[in-house]
């Protein structure tokens, strides 16, 4: 089974209750609770993305992606033992005020810039070692777009961003 990243967007209200209940966050983390159209799979696009960020930019917006991707605190520290739960990679969030100003800060990113820093051929620049295509530059686009694209939503409709690895 592959492990890839996965974002939802969600209010306020079910984040503080994933916070209180491992019940919750399992059927949160199951895509039980929220539509598909609020889920963002990045597949292994996090090393990457972060890679691409730290060869073209600054460290503004190098810790924007990063707290993108990693959030800023555990959900439910408790979840690490709940069944079926992938414990190495802790399910963590970004509450809604955090989530305008990542949104914010990497507006600034522009992705042309960041394109242009890639490498066209090999991932080890990338800090991967194999890769699943020759040129990691369409790979990147995608899902760096499909990121910015999310989190605008989510700064638009005022919502939290809770991520995790399944």
């Amino acid at each position: 089974m592959a492990v890839t990243q996965q974002l939802v967007r969600v209010p306020d209200a079910q984040l503080a209750a994933c916070r209180r209940s491992v019940e919750e966050l399992d059927r949160l983390c199951s895509f039980e609770l929220t539509p598909r159209a609020d889920h963002l799979d990045l597949d292994w696009a996090p090393a990457p993305l972060l890679r691409a960020c730290e060869l073209a930019s600054g460290s503004e917006y190098l810790v924007a992606l990063r707290r993108s991707l990693d959030g800023d605190a555990e959900v439910n520290p408790a979840y690490r033992h709940y069944a079926g739960a992938i414990w190495e990679h802790p399910v963590s969030a970004l509450e809604g005020p955090a989530v305008l100003h990542v949104a914010g800060t990497l507006r600034g990113l522009v992705p042309d810039t960041v394109l242009a820093s890639l490498p066209i051929d090999g991932w080890e620049a990338l800090g991967q070692s194999t890769g699943a295509m020759a040129d990691p530059r369409g790979y990147v686009a995608r899902h760096f777009a499909a990121l910015l694209d999310f989190y605008e939503e989510a700064a638009r409709r005022r919502l939290a961003v809770v991520m995790w690895w399944d």
